[in-house]
């Protein structure tokens, strides 16, 4: 193993315990031991800690950056923008960190809504030398996602597989998981070879390596999530990968399972690294940092929030279908307004069938008539989805969802925009874990969102999760460490 940088210095008001020390033992523990170092050697980053990447460009360019810089792995934000301003994004990527730079990527989002919006996507950082995508909204395969990880793959010298191209795995589910720890289907890599997408020889090596090898377990997080609590997702993902390794004769060691959703502080931080956790990622706290693309005004939202301050709301992109995002809730009427049109949706055949009380609360919510509501939806729905818009004029009942959609989308955009005069109706992505760290931080420096950068955010969580594993090991070794010990306060670093 390559030597251990030094590790992080600490300005604050007391000496931190870094690196954290046992007397008896001399044993020492510094940040960088954290997580899986196979991960770190792999991906080129210093620590075992990933930057998240919050959707439509709320994870931006210079976040990526300051991610990289910090030691981190960045995921730049790309799901849902288009790919021209994707594009814009990576050229800002590779002016701060230099073209080929390791520790970076950028998200795919699953979009079957979206015909042709995954391959050109795919298309573009394949073009582009992407060199790691986080895969999100998976619940099975699709082509594309396997032609990116295909497209990677060659022999070395030595015959083994060498990989150009990392598929992170966002799951909550440990069937979907097996899909991508296991092999690539073989009905999938035969489609792709006879669109000319890959060749026989990147087949075959395909047969023998799991789709992804960074699997992220995502539990209870802001946006899209299934709510799940951390310690049983993990642990049912540790099975479905020694199953999963027995059936197809890969070696589990392989995959790595990090771990998101809930880490806003050291505590929760310390305990994913204690289960097992090959990495950590983080999101919701670093949607109220400076490099954040939310506004200001979303940003100062978020840094009032408490543990309980979330709720959800129905979805833009799946009102349908009943798919529901976690949100802020604190300072905002989002999550009440969006789930009121969710159970007009299920109870009314078309606006005009509505009572006149919730006819008021419709346009109230919209800040328009129903009527110009509709004009404005049709005309963009009339030249990205014609075949959406035949479909609602024929049916009055999808001709309020469209509507309803265009709303729930609209309050994310006032949000990352702040629109002043739509405070009220801002979507802010956000789990418990920003009020956790709102709490863990008050009275400290980290308190001002002026201070809140990515990397003072993760040399915190990374150091104080050094000291309490650490503290752990001491305890279990036979010490007598006192429940005081356990205490860890923010601080800025240099």
């Amino acid at each position: 193993m390559p030597a251990i940088p030094a590790s992080i210095s600490r300005i604050e008001s007391r000496p931190a315990l870094q690196p954290s020390r046992s007397p008896s033992t001399g044993f020492h523990m510094f940040p960088e031991f954290l997580g899986d170092h196979g991960f770190t050697q792999t991906h080129g980053c210093r620590f075992a800690y990933i930057v998240g990447e919050m959707a439509r460009g709320i994870a931006t360019p210079r976040m990526v950056v300051e991610a990289v810089r910090a030691g981190l792995v960045g995921f730049y934000g790309s799901a849902g923008l288009k790919p021209e301003t994707i594009a814009a994004g990576l050229d800002e990527i590779e002016a701060g960190l230099g073209k080929g730079a390791p520790a970076w990527g950028a998200n795919l989002i699953h979009s079957p809504q979206q015909p042709g919006y995954e391959r050109a996507i795919v298309d573009l950082f394949l073009a582009r030398g992407v060199a790691r995508v986080s895969a999100s909204a998976f619940m099975q395969l699709s082509p594309e996602i396997v032609r990116y990880s295909v497209k990677g793959l060659s022999r070395k010298p030595d015959g083994s597989i060498a990989h150009t191209t990392h598929v992170f795995a966002k799951v909550s589910r440990a069937e979907v998981a097996r899909q991508f720890m296991a092999p690539a289907p073989d009905a999938l890599l035969k489609t792709l070879i006879e669109a000319g997408d890959i060749t026989e020889a990147q087949a075959e090596m395909a047969r023998q390596v799991p789709v992804a090898a960074d699997i992220t377990a995502e539990a209870d997080s802001g946006g899209h999530t299934d709510n799940r609590a951390a310690g049983p997702l993990l642990s049912s993902l540790i099975q479905a990968r020694r199953e999963t390794c027995e059936l197809h004769g890969l070696n589990p060691d392989d995959i790595r399972i990090g771990l998101g959703g809930g880490i806003g502080t050291p505590w929760a931080a310390a305990s994913a690294f204690q289960m097992g956790a090959a990495y950590i990622i983080t999101g919701s706290i670093n949607q109220a940092a400076v490099e954040s693309g939310l506004s200001l005004e979303g940003r100062k939202l978020l840094a009032d929030a408490g543990p309980a301050d979330v709720a959800m709301a129905p979805a833009a992109d799946m009102f349908e279908q009943g798919v529901k995002v976690q949100v802020l809730k604190r300072g905002t009427l989002f999550a009440m307004r969006g789930n009121r049109m969710r159970t007009i949706y299920d109870t009314r055949a078309s606006f005009e069938d509505c009572t006149p009380a919730e006819k008021t609360f419709i346009e109230t919510a919209l800040g328009e008539s129903f009527e110009k509501a509709w004009a404005r939806t049709s005309a963009f729905m009339a030249s990205s989805n014609p075949r959406e818009l035949a479909k609602a004029e024929a049916d009055p009942r999808h001709k309020m969802a469209l509507v309803f959609r265009r709303y729930l989308f609209f309050g994310a955009q006032w949000a990352r925009d702040g629109d002043a005069t739509r405070l009220r109706d801002y979507q802010i992505w956000c789990g418990p874990a920003m009020g956790a760290f709102n709490e863990w931080v008050k009275g400290s420096l980290l308190e001002k969102l002026e201070n809140r950068s990515v990397k003072q955010i993760a040399w915190n969580l990374l150091d104080g999760a050094a000291k309490l594993s650490a503290l752990q090991a001491r305890r279990a070794s036979g010490e007598n460490i006192p429940p005081s010990a356990f205490d860890y306060r923010a601080g800025l670093f240099d």
